[in-house]
């Protein structure tokens, strides 16, 4: 199945670099708002990418991020 996806472009979600915020809430099981929130607090951390108004999560730089935090 995994080679079907990547005959016709599409990259899993694990291995992409950044994804949406709606990727990134059914990824990592965290709402859209909370993500968005997260976001605005954060606006210069390391796993934020924004393109034009579009918010993008760097899911590496994400993982790091939620690996250190106690609570989200």
């Amino acid at each position: 199945m995994e080679k079907n996806n990547m005959q016709k472009g599409v990259i899993p979600v694990w291995k992409r670099y950044a994804l949406t915020i709606t990727e990134a809430a059914e990824y990592y099981h965290i709402g859209e708002n909370k993500l968005r929130m997260i976001a605005d607090e954060h606006p210069e951390a390391d796993f934020i990418i924004m393109n034009g108004n579009r918010i993008l999560i760097k899911r590496q730089k994400f993982e790091e991020y939620l690996d250190r935090a106690t609570v989200v």
